[in-house]
């Protein structure tokens, strides 16, 4: 086939993200390529030919291990040129392997299969394989990385914001444990859905004509085949395997998607100036602004998110695709090709927040310095639970108008507190009854008042750390090879702006 500058490509992931996420993508590539595609419909086509030859009673193990060296060795190029004769990829493949296999064989290749029954039950084995063994092993670094700080971070004070305000105390490893259980969740469902994904050898409407006039029972021999590829035949196919397998795992990895791009929305945030909270790792030659020297910006983050603006709306295809007239029609043969640019979408993005995690800078004393700012009014919330449990009628508008002075008169809550004895007197020793031998110091801690939020982010991190290490090993040199040249080229959408 031709060779081509890879700045020739149209499309961005084949050379501005390829070039960032090289060994990824190299990884998806043998398994989602369309070189790996073609691969994998001659696995399905050998599987077959394999069970007509047993059904037959001519079982040949050296044989078989010789018609899988073909399949595994198909060349797409020759196979493509082969198309252009034919005008039909699977025809053109069966042509070549005919040409392949013992001569006395070439009738049996490709016998009671349409089309479909090859190309679906290739798709359900190249998507399972690539997203057990690349995606499920990328997001689980990425959930160890969140699992890690959760844990580290789980003492770590921070103000807690709902509609971008101070709310109430938390701990930075509490912010990190949400995100942990919200991706944690997603990876055993990716596991079970990429394993039920399903074949099919049921012919042109999927009623077994074609394979009735040789066998009696035409479904054993689906089941046969499939078995040889690790799959179950789909419960009821047309020319199509029942698409809602397919869909329901690529559903699951766009929650997953967007697990990843609300993390990055909160780093990104977390890094603005007035907040300054973490921060993105930044190489010593890195250059922010292409006119302002001192910028720094969290283009990392922000690169996860754009991507996931990109590919996340492709969710509405897989809907789409879910449709076919009667038992088939051809309008997702385009669109269902555009399913591995979803899926690499989504490593690109998932290996770039592994890279932010792994770099990012927790500055602890910024955390501290915004939780003090608010002059002692996150603890408004505590200051009115203690005056309801001491019997005051109203307290939540006692307090709400203790808030309102502080503001007007720009004390402390605590000072505004003291205007008011009984109200002080009434906390103070609600205060004294849980333990709290310096009343006045609680309000000058507001740290102390985080209710569970170190212990949970403790133990959530402690449980998808050990989650997350069923599938991460399998990746880790890659993902840390990966991780590591992920920032090599400025492929951030935002980096190069000013």
């Amino acid at each position: 086939m031709h060779s081509r500058d890879i700045f020739r490509n149209l499309s961005p992931l084949d050379h501005r993200y390829w070039e960032a996420n090289a060994a990824l993508f190299d990884a998806l590539a043998d398994r989602l390529s369309e070189e790996a595609q073609v691969r994998a419909q001659a696995r399905v086509e050998v599987a077959l030919l394999e069970t007509h030859l047993e059904a037959r009673g001519r079982a040949d193990p050296a044989l078989f291990a010789r018609l899988e060296s073909i399949a595994a060795a198909t060349d797409g190029a020759e196979v493509a040129l082969e198309e252009e004769k034919t005008r039909h990829n699977v025809r053109a493949l069966v042509n070549v392997l005919k040409r392949k296999v013992p001569e006395e064989l070439s009738p049996l290749v490709h016998l009671g299969a349409t089309s479909v029954d090859i190309l679906d039950t290739a798709r359900a084995l190249t998507l399972r394989d690539a997203t057990l063994e690349v995606v499920l092993p990328l997001l689980a670094s990425v959930l160890d990385e969140l699992a890690r700080l959760a844990v580290e971070e789980a003492e770590t004070p921070q103000v807690g914001r709902t509609h971008g305000r101070h709310a109430v105390p938390i701990t930075f490893g509490f912010a990190m444990a949400e995100y942990a259980a919200r991706l944690g969740k997603c990876l055993p469902r990716l596991e079970d859905l990429a394993k039920d994904l399903r074949g099919k050898l049921a012919g042109a409407t999927g009623s077994y004509n074609a394979l009735a006039m040789s066998y009696a029972d035409p479904e054993e021999i689906e089941r046969a085949c499939l078995s040889r590829l690790g799959l179950e035949p789909s419960e009821h196919s047309t020319q199509l395997v029942e698409p809602e397998h397919a869909l329901r795992l690529l559903l699951e990895l766009d929650v997953a998607f967007g697990v990843i791009a609300n993390l990055a929305d909160d780093l990104r945030h977390l890094q603005r100036e007035e907040i300054d909270e973490v921060r993105e790792s930044f190489g010593s030659a890195q250059v922010g602004s292409s006119t302002m020297p001192q910028k720094r910006n969290p283009w990392n983050s922000e690169h996860v998110k754009s991507l996931w603006k990109a590919f996340f709306p492709r969710s509405m295809t897989f809907f789409m695709d879910q449709v076919s007239e009667h038992q088939r029609d051809l309008t997702n043969s385009a669109s269902e090709r555009f399913v591995v640019e979803f899926v690499a979408g989504l490593c690109a993005a998932a290996n770039r927040m592994l890279k932010v995690l792994r770099g990012l800078k927790v500055d602890r004393a910024r955390m501290a310095a915004n939780l003090a700012s608010g002059a002692g009014l996150v603890l408004a919330e505590p200051t009115y639970i203690l005056l309801a449990e001491a019997g005051v009628a109203d307290a939540h508008e006692a307090v709400r108008q203790l808030t309102l002075e502080a503001e007007a008169s720009g004390v402390p809550l605590a000072a505004a507190l003291d205007r008011h004895p009984e109200l002080r007197d009434a906390v103070h020793g609600k205060l004294r009854e849980l333990g709290h031998e310096d009343p006045a110091g609680f309000f000058e801690k507001p740290e102390l008042y985080r209710g569970r939020a170190a212990e949970k982010a403790a133990r959530l991190g402690a449980k998808y750390r050990a989650l997350a290490e069923r599938w991460k090993g399998g990746m880790e040199a890659l993902t840390a090879r990966a991780g590591a040249s992920g920032g090599g080229r400025s492929s951030g959408d935002g980096a190069k702006t000013d």
